[in-house]
């Protein structure tokens, strides 16, 4: 196979003949080129990973459980870890306070007091400080994991992004919150009304930082729950809701005296930075992806398995269609007509056999063998 043949004339004719593709160029086995185990092994964790941000896939549950429990702990830890510097937390609310003063907005004190004139009111605000900050949240998760797979490893990235910059904020700019702040004439009204559950006061307030008051993740979580509710929810009056959560949590933690207004605005701005990361993390907002997700995983496995198919690197694959093309084009006449049957071939003869040694071997899979006479 591959030495020169010779036609009924006595001459000789150039034979192309190539292998079926086991063997490349340089003589090496194509299983002798192929890429490592580990280089394989690699490659396809990158491309899971690449999958993932290109379209989540659908979010494990003991994954998530494990994920927002050492979260949470690591958040409290680093929250209440934060060291006890009263005169700087003082300080600063100060001047957070003149701030306010010098914009115009500081009606924090107002507020309070009004709000405190109304004992079932303001109960009822204590108890939703306490506890909706919680369960809102938890809720809202709960509720993509279910119905929006697909868009929950985004939003989930974008609020555990918004929790990570409150901690920076918790150690590096201790805040006395405008109850705790002397001379400000602020009612503390968890710990005048008794209210039960509150880690801000009482005897919760021991175990508890009570100077990570800047930023406020009261609006944080509120304003991400709100959003992920607005973009969301079919129905427009949970839309509504969604968009009023936020609202009704800056009211709160103005009334109970927890925050000021800049709390507010840095809390906000957290959440805002978040999503942008998240959208930078993932290519696109955490609300615009599919509401099922696509298995990333899958589609890393079928791109490994069309790879470990594919000719060794340096195997020219396009060689056999530029020759036939060539080959074609020297045995086709100026005039464009066919060119003349070799001598000797009478009508009917098979243009690819070759004169008393039989059928030639195809170049490629269905492509006879051409032979060219000198």
């Amino acid at each position: 196979m591959g030495e020169p043949e010779r036609d009924q004339d006595g001459g000789t004719t150039a034979t192309a003949v190539r292998s079926s593709g086991s063997v490349s160029p340089d003589g090496a086995t194509r299983a002798a080129v192929r890429r490592s185990p580990v280089t394989r092994g690699l490659r396809y964790c990158a491309r899971s990973l690449g999958g993932h941000f290109r379209s989540p896939g659908r979010p494990r549950v003991w994954f998530e459980l494990a994920l927002i429990g050492i979260s949470y702990w690591l958040y409290s830890l680093v929250r209440n870890a934060v060291p006890t510097m009263e005169v700087t937390a003082e300080r600063n609310a100060h001047d957070i306070w003149h701030f306010e003063q010098f914009l115009g907005i500081a009606d924090e004190r107002v507020i309070n007091h009004a709000f405190d004139s109304v004992t079932w009111l303001i109960v009822g605000m204590n108890y939703y400080y306490a506890t909706l900050h919680f369960i809102m949240t938890i809720g809202v998760l709960v509720w993509l994991f279910r119905s929006h797979p697909g868009r929950y490893a985004a939003a989930r990235l974008a609020l555990f992004v918004t929790t990570a910059i409150a901690l920076f904020g918790y150690y590096f700019y201790p805040l006395a919150p405008p109850r705790l702040m002397t001379g400000g004439d602020f009612i503390d009204t968890v710990a005048k009304h008794h209210t039960w559950g509150s880690m801000a006061s009482g005897d919760m307030a021991q175990v508890s930082n009570q100077f990570a008051a800047m930023p406020s993740m009261h609006i944080g979580w509120s304003l991400w729950c709100g959003l992920t509710i607005a973009f969301l929810a079919r129905r427009r009056w949970v839309k509504l809701v969604g968009l009023l959560y936020p609202l009704a949590t800056l009211v709160v933690i103005i009334a109970s005296a927890n925050h000021f207004f800049m709390d507010a605005v840095a809390g906000a701005l957290c959440t805002l930075v978040g999503l942008l990361v998240s959208r930078v993390v993932y290519g696109k907002w955490a609300y615009a992806f599919p509401k099922q997700p696509v298995d990333a995983t899958a589609e890393a496995e079928a791109e490994a398995e069309a790879e470990a198919r594919e000719l060794p690197v340096g195997t020219p694959a396009a060689a056999p269609a530029a020759e036939s093309e060539q080959v074609a084009a020297e045995g086709t006449a100026e005039d464009g007509q066919p060119a003349d049957p070799a001598p000797g071939a009478g009508p009917g003869t098979d243009p690819g056999t070759d004169l008393g040694s039989g059928p030639v071997r195809s170049a490629g899979a269905g492509r006879p063998r051409v032979s060219v006479h000198r």
